[in-house]
């Protein structure tokens, strides 16, 4: 038995559809030739490397070491007083929202 037989695979039951320009099916249909994947398969394998690169980018946040110390020092800094414009905006918050924090 080989490595893909043993391997379970997810059965595909989803679709996705969309329509492109005479050019931009050209492109993808050429990429795929020269990768030697079908154009389903292209579409879908480049369509999920940019996927997981988005989400990857968006959901954590990298900071070198300079960034990383001033973040620590302002999340164990004390809090400052606040200023008669965060208050406005906290009485305003409380007239104006109903909540059961504020019962």
């Amino acid at each position: 038995m080989t490595a893909t037989m043993t391997q379970h695979r997810p059965q595909k039951r989803e679709r996705l559809v969309a329509r492109v320009s005479a050019e931009d099916k050209t492109i993808i249909t050429q990429a795929a030739a020269i990768a030697g994947q079908s154009v389903g398969s292209f579409i879908l394998s480049e369509a999920r490397k940019a996927a997981v690169q988005t989400l990857e980018a968006r959901q954590r946040i990298v900071l070198n070491a300079e960034q990383s110390r001033r973040l620590v020092e302002a999340l164990l800094a004390p809090p400052r007083p606040p200023t008669r414009r965060m208050k406005r905006a906290l009485e305003l918050y409380r007239k104006t929202v109903i909540s059961d924090v504020n019962v």
